[in-house]
């Protein structure tokens, strides 16, 4: 299939690249770019343990943060394009200051940031777009969120303001639950991001995310995937950054993909354009199917973690241009995006510990051979002094691939995974269970 906007003139050559970011999708993005073939050299600041082993990809030890250090490698290596991974450098505006040297750079600023960077602010937006959301309510202190909770006197969401790396919302199953979870965020378990708190109606049904990258104007979707946030089989145990995702998810067909992009991706678009918002990056829609239709949960700046790595080997070679487009506000001049129609299945390996006090410095063995369908991304790894990859992260690594079914796709996955070992290695045995046959 592809994902097409004509194309009405060339872009300005694309050659060298620079990947923002140590993470799993970092290592992704900067694979799946590397395929483009007028592309030359892929950087990766600060890449992690696999960098090195990504095909015509070269690692820099730059942190997100350093700004300076960034645009001095970005001038001295002529890079074309910034491709901005996690949503931390872009919430500080690390995407203004590099627009401001004339860097090309895929990632909203800090004003469209603050879709994830604040619930509060993206709540305000939906309300303003006529986003379906769930009922919601904001409060500053333990007391008037304890008072809301009372009013309502059901079970809450209890999601911290502020960036917190996917780990805090708490969904909770009882109202003392919710009082134990407010209590938490206000006695600061997520430091700033938890000076204030939105609390939600519990909505039930299945969770889809939905990727569009835009251009400030336009945009383009890419296919739907499904990840699974609990560190345990079923369902359970705590919430994680994500243990796992598949793609495309069968949950949304192309006809209520597109109701998906009327009534709140386009919209939402359209309210950060309103608001003085030139939004160049990912708008990624975390979408729950109730009863009643689709709803948002929430909206992020940037890639899914690891939805990102299953969507990445689905990706066509025309995929840098396309990023490119997007930073220069050009998308009608982007190349049509060919995506492939197999199944992706994406299984992520965790250390001893994850999520609360992940272990770290455990010397990673590694047999899987990565192939034409299958991947390995590497996220919390490094290279020891001697040159071993030894864990250095709660989510360690990934092993993504791909099949004409699920089953086969899964069963690919897994296999490559039996071929990594370390000490306390944690993984889920029922990832993709919606689309699997057990």
């Amino acid at each position: 299939m592809t994902n097409s906007i004509s194309s009405v003139q060339a872009l300005p050559p694309l050659k060298r690249i620079l990947v923002l970011g140590s993470g799993g999708r970092e290592n992704a993005l900067a694979w799946a770019i590397e395929k483009c073939n007028s592309i030359e050299e892929v950087w990766v600041a600060p890449g992690n343990g696999g960098t090195k082993d990504l095909a015509g990809c070269k690692c820099i030890a730059i942190k997100e943060s350093n700004v300076k250090g960034i645009i001095d490698h970005c001038l001295l290596k002529q890079i074309d394009l910034v491709v901005i991974g996690p949503e931390t450098p872009l919430a500080k505006g690390v995407a203004d200051e590099l627009r401001a040297v004339g860097l090309a750079v895929f990632g909203p600023g800090a004003d469209g940031a603050q879709l994830e960077a604040s619930k509060s602010w993206s709540k305000e937006l939906m309300a303003e777009a006529g986003i379906p959301t769930a009922k919601h309510w904001t409060a500053n202190n333990e007391n008037d969120a304890l008072s809301i909770l009372k009013s309502f006197n059901k079970p809450l969401v209890v999601k911290a303001d502020g960036l917190a790396a996917g780990k805090g919302v708490t969904v909770a199953e009882t109202i003392q639950e919710t009082e134990q979870a407010i209590r938490e965020v206000f006695q600061g378990k997520f430091g700033a991001s938890g000076q204030k708190l939105v609390l939600e109606e519990k909505l039930n049904g299945p969770e889809v995310s939905v990727f569009a990258l835009c251009d400030g104007a336009r945009m383009i979707l890419l296919p739907t995937a499904q990840d699974h946030k609990r560190l345990k089989e079923k369902d359970q145990g705590p919430n994680t950054g994500g243990m796992g995702a598949y793609a495309p998810a069968p949950l949304l067909n192309e006809e209520e993909l597109n109701k998906v992009r009327e009534s709140m991706l386009e919209p939402t678009l359209n309210a950060l354009r309103g608001r003085g918002i030139d939004y160049r990056g990912v708008i990624y829609a975390g979408l729950m199917l109730t009863e009643t239709g689709a709803k948002v949960i929430e909206f992020n700046c940037r890639f899914g973690d690891p939805e990102c790595q299953t969507l990445m080997p689905l990706m066509g070679p025309e995929l840098a241009l396309v990023l490119q487009a997007c930073a220069l506000g050009s998308l009608s001049q982007a190349p049509n995006l060919s995506i492939s129609n197999l199944c992706s299945a994406c299984v992520v390996a965790a250390a001893s510990g994850y999520p609360e006090a992940p272990r770290s410095g455990d010397l990673i063995n590694i047999n899987t051979q990565a192939g034409k369908l299958i991947q390995l991304f590497h996220a919390g790894t490094k290279c020891t002094e001697d040159n071993k990859i030894s864990t250095s992260g709660g989510r360690v690594l990934s092993v993504v691939a791909q099949g004409e079914n699920f089953d086969i796709a899964f069963k690919n996955a897994y296999q490559g995974l039996n071929e990594i070992h370390f000490d306390g290695i944690h993984y889920r045995r029922d990832i993709g269970y919606q689309v699997r046959k057990f």
